[in-house]
């Protein structure tokens, strides 16, 4: 479920009503703690934090248009979405989301490859995520990001 919307604060108006809080709320733990570099948008109808074309000019390798991706948030039709790219380029980061999770006697982890969904929004354990937000610095991600690109 995408949206048109270009403004993350249009984009927040537009939720259901029990999605309006949850998510404000992780958006607002999202944008205390990343560190400074990271910028945020709109992509691909989700508000996404991005390394900006100032910091990375080459953008997002499958559409070069688009600035480097690293956290998006996503109010979807049975869940809310997180997205954080560097769970799915970073193993050692994953094991320890994952460990941590566990410890938190919340619901059983629903996870893709860097996608978290949490069908209780009363059940989004802020606290981690925002622990999660502070361990990869932009350089970093750019770092990681390169380095798997290369890869490919």
């Amino acid at each position: 479920m995408t949206s048109s919307f270009t403004d993350p604060d249009e984009y927040i108006k537009s939720l259901p009503p029990d999605r309006v809080v949850p998510v404000s709320e992780l958006r607002t733990a999202i944008n205390k703690n990343l560190p400074a570099g990271f910028k945020e948008t709109m992509s691909y109808g989700m508000l996404t934090w991005v390394i900006p074309f100032e910091t990375y000019p080459a953008g997002y390798h499958c559409d070069p248009k688009q600035q480097l991706p690293f956290v998006s948030l996503a109010s979807q039709k049975n869940y809310i979405s997180f997205y954080h790219m560097g769970l799915y380029s970073m193993p050692g980061l994953m094991e320890w989301f994952q460990n941590e999770y566990a410890g938190t006697g919340g619901p059983k982890l629903d996870m893709g490859k860097s996608c978290i969904r949490f069908k209780k929004p009363g059940q989004i354990p802020v606290d981690l995520l925002s622990r999660l937000l502070e361990k990869v610095t932009p350089s970093e991600w750019i770092s990681v990001y390169e380095k798997n690109l290369r890869r490919s």
